[in-house]
């Protein structure tokens, strides 16, 4: 098992760090600024830094697919995905591998009908409209998907969509075009062949963008997570990605690599939020002392550090095992990664706000809006009880009887 990177992948990595010191941290603030002024418009140096990534190579970079970018691998991929979480969330667009629309292009890819991926990959891969997954549900818990209460109901040639998703990230950015919908469309059929995926485009009669949603006071201009209905919607069949009925398989698909992304960008958010403690405990005095002197801060410090480098090592070795045999052979790992990372972001970064005091919790530095994301992460792409049960049953698994 070998995470030393391959000269061509250390490239990449090199021309990312570069790029993102250079060019997306100067102007990151300002980039906040314009987007909480005008919350569902796009600051203009978001297109302006798209075209210098893109001219420079540094696009698509999430796809092992090198049909439709370098193709580089998910272990390759994975310290690049960490380097946009220090910059977040400017630098993932600009490098076109913002979430949702790397996994909504990876269910295309590898699901997709040559004419869904003419219609709508095309167009998300060159960055010229976003997209938005619409999964979670208001009135049911959602992280028991059979729990799924919106339908999508094949009538002769169309299907008919019914139903009200929340939570669904990107729903608000201008340049949203399409969703994929999940709903139930055969409650007799065996529970992981009832629902399936559509495509829907947002512009579609019935569909009905709602509220957004805060997350502890932030809504994440100009993405946003939506509440979006779904009335009577008809679409012609071919809009079911895959053939009905394969909603949870292409779920499945989608989420391993995903989660990878996740976690790697909030493995950068961590390092960001160690870097703001670091130098504050330095260069703020309290009772003749530095803080680093005072009250633990040096041991907190230091078990940041142990904690982000065991997480990173863990999901690098789940990259790894997603590269070598695919996502069933690396599900018990992508488990765990999803249970692990978000909690110790959650901690590290609480630890710096604390060694800033009432400035850790305002807008003067990002630490508050970073806690706010890490910690929507315990919650988003599945609780932290459902991956732990999930690695607690394959744990298990090994020393039960026959019949336990």
């Amino acid at each position: 098992m070998d995470f030393s990177p391959s000269p061509r992948a250390q490239d990449y990595f090199t021309r990312a760090d570069e790029f993102i010191t250079r060019r997306v941290l100067p102007e990151l603030p300002g980039y906040l600024e314009a987007a909480r002024a005008e919350p569902w418009t796009v600051p203009p140096v978001v297109e302006t830094l798209k075209a210098e990534a893109r001219a420079a190579g540094l696009w698509n970079l999430f796809l092992p697919d090198d049909r439709f970018g370098p193709g580089l691998s998910n272990t390759d991929y994975a310290p690049i995905a960490e380097l946009t979480g220090r910059a977040m969330p400017l630098a993932p667009e600009v490098f076109n591998c913002n979430a949702p629309d790397t996994g909504n292009a990876e269910v295309l890819v590898h699901y997709g009908s040559e004419a869904q991926q003419e219609q709508w990959l095309a167009p998300l891969l060159a960055g010229e409209i976003r997209s938005a997954f619409c999964m979670t549900e208001p009135a049911v818990a959602s992280s028991d998907a059979s729990n799924m209460a919106a339908t999508a109901v094949i009538d002769g040639d169309e299907v008919v969509i019914n139903g009200t998703k929340w939570w669904s990230t990107g729903i608000g950015h201008p340049d949203c075009k399409f969703v994929i919908f999940m709903g139930l469309t055969d409650p007799e059929a065996h529970k992981y062949r009832r629902h399936s995926m559509v495509l829907v485009p947002t512009d579609a009669p019935g569909v009905e963008i709602g509220r957004m949603l805060p997350v502890f006071g932030y809504y994440d201009e100009p993405y946003g997570h939506g509440e979006v209905s779904f009335t009577d919607v008809r679409l012609p069949v071919d809009a079911i990605i895959a053939g009905p009925g394969r909603g949870f398989e292409i779920a499945q698909g989608r989420l391993g690599p995903g989660r990878v992304h996740h976690c790697m960008r909030a493995i950068g958010l961590a390092e960001m939020a160690l870097e703001f403690a670091c130098r504050r405990s330095l260069d703020r005095v309290a009772f003749g002392k530095p803080l680093a002197n005072l009250g633990g801060n040096r041991e907190r410090i230091a078990e940041a550090r142990l904690a982000i480098d065991q997480a990173r090592l863990l999901v690098l070795r789940t990259a790894w095992l997603l590269d070598q045999y695919g996502v069933a052979g690396a599900r018990n790992e992508v488990s765990q990664i999803k249970a692990v990372v978000p909690r110790m972001a959650c901690d590290v970064i609480d630890m710096a706000i604390q060694i800033h005091g009432g400035a850790g919790v305002s807008d003067v530095f990002p630490l508050a809006e970073a806690y706010a994301g890490a910690r929507a992460l315990r919650l988003a792409d599945g609780p932290d009880e459902v991956h732990l049960g999930m690695v607690a049953r394959a744990e298990l698994k090994k020393y039960a009887e026959p019949g336990q």
